[in-house]
């Protein structure tokens, strides 16, 4: 993708945040996943550092600093999943270049990026969802996904999505362990100057808040399999927030409207071609 892309749009879209709960419990509960993270991740023991080297990779993979380091991420992810194997905790053999979990993990950011959009502000039409799609399928094969396990277009994805939530998904002890932490803020950043009750006072209500518009993204299925209580008040407060950011949308300067690595891109690129 490039600075014209709907994936550099939508995928920097800050609201992306508020379904990215829902996003991380998707991909874990594919077995493969789930399997690889519980025993090669170190989530548990740098969990900013692994966040900020996640984002890091998107960042680098979407293109925004450019297509030679897109390209580079691109191998490099791939090459280090090479080594990611094992046997998980039911005696299932599994590899992270499996190719239905690597699809999977893909497939997540296209479904993200509509979600997103269809939650938070405005639904794609077919027009932009088949546009949004082809990038989607190109951004996989860069990954090396053969062409023969993609989906041929939006509604052959709804379909394929709709299967594995139905039929692969499942509740493992890394959907459980995710469930668990996302009921706490994270612990404070490195180098963190104040004590930790302050960091608890100041992360707690954005934690919640992510916890809840996780759950609300989340397939009804999964709420249901992953044993997470959803109810009709939970539901009314979504979607009075939902509304709320949907009718923000239409006076949202672009510097809020996107994350500050996203806008930083799409800024430089208007400015090299205006010159």
């Amino acid at each position: 993708p490039g600075p014209s892309s709907l994936t550099w749009r939508y995928a920097g879209d800050w609201r992306g945040v508020f379904t990215s709960r829902s996003t991380l419990l998707l991909q874990v509960a594919h077995p493969v996943v789930g399997a690889g993270v519980a025993d090669h991740s170190e989530f548990l023991t740098d969990r900013w550092g692994r966040l900020l080297r996640t984002l890091e990779s998107t960042f680098d993979f979407l293109g925004y600093r450019g297509e030679d380091r897109g390209r580079t991420e691109a191998a490099r992810l791939r090459e280090i999943h090479k080594d990611i194997k094992g046997v998980d905790a039911e005696g299932r053999r599994y590899h992270a270049l499996n190719p239905e979990a690597y699809l999977w993990v893909h497939a997540t950011l296209y479904h993200g990026m509509v979600q997103t959009q269809r939650l938070f502000g405005r639904p794609l039409g077919p027009v932009k969802e088949a546009a949004l799609f082809q990038e989607w399928r190109d951004l996989a094969l860069a990954l090396g996904v053969t062409e023969r396990h993609l989906p041929d277009g939006p509604a052959a994805f709804r379909a394929y999505f709709d299967g594995m939530v139905e039929d692969r998904l499942e509740r493992n002890e890394t959907v459980d362990l995710l469930i668990r932490l996302d009921r706490t803020p994270l612990p404070p950043p490195p180098n963190w100057p104040l004590p930790r009750a302050a960091w608890t006072g100041l992360a707690l209500p954005p934690t919640r808040l992510l916890r809840a518009t996780g759950l609300a993204a989340l397939p009804p299925v999964l709420r249901e399999r992953f044993g997470l209580r959803w109810t009709a008040s939970e539901r009314r407060r979504f979607e009075v927030f939902a509304r709320g950011l949907r009718l923000a949308d239409a006076v949202t300067p672009p510097p809020l409207r996107y994350s500050p690595v996203a806008y930083r891109a799409m800024r430089s690129a208007r400015k090299a071609r205006t010159g």
